[in-house]
């Protein structure tokens, strides 16, 4: 839960897409707390959809509509920077049509 004896958690979003209910919306996270991303959307009001036990409704999907678009870091033995992007799953695009 967000509580001001908690630990630091931050999460930077933009939205790339508003729906009739539902946003899309591109997250960068600069800590890794556990839930961050369902606990910080859930106490602005906007809990993700298929999300139910942070109070999310599971009509337009039955999952938790997250989504690892992108990914990079160094690799520690070459020191190369690596990206590894996926394409946004169906169930999710279905939300949105």
């Amino acid at each position: 839960c967000v509580s001001p004896d908690g630990q630091r958690a931050v999460t930077h979003y933009e939205r790339l897409l508003v729906g009739k209910s539902s946003s899309l919306a591109r997250i960068n996270l600069e800590t890794g707390r556990t839930h961050q991303i369902r606990v910080h959307f859930s106490y602005i009001g906007h809990p993700l959809e298929g999300d139910d036990l942070y109070g999310g409704r599971r009509d337009l999907i039955c999952r938790q509509a997250l989504h690892c678009g992108c990914v990079e870091f160094i690799e520690p033995m070459s020191g190369k920077l690596i990206k590894v992007e996926a394409p946004l799953s169906e169930d999710i695009k279905c939300i949105f049509k």
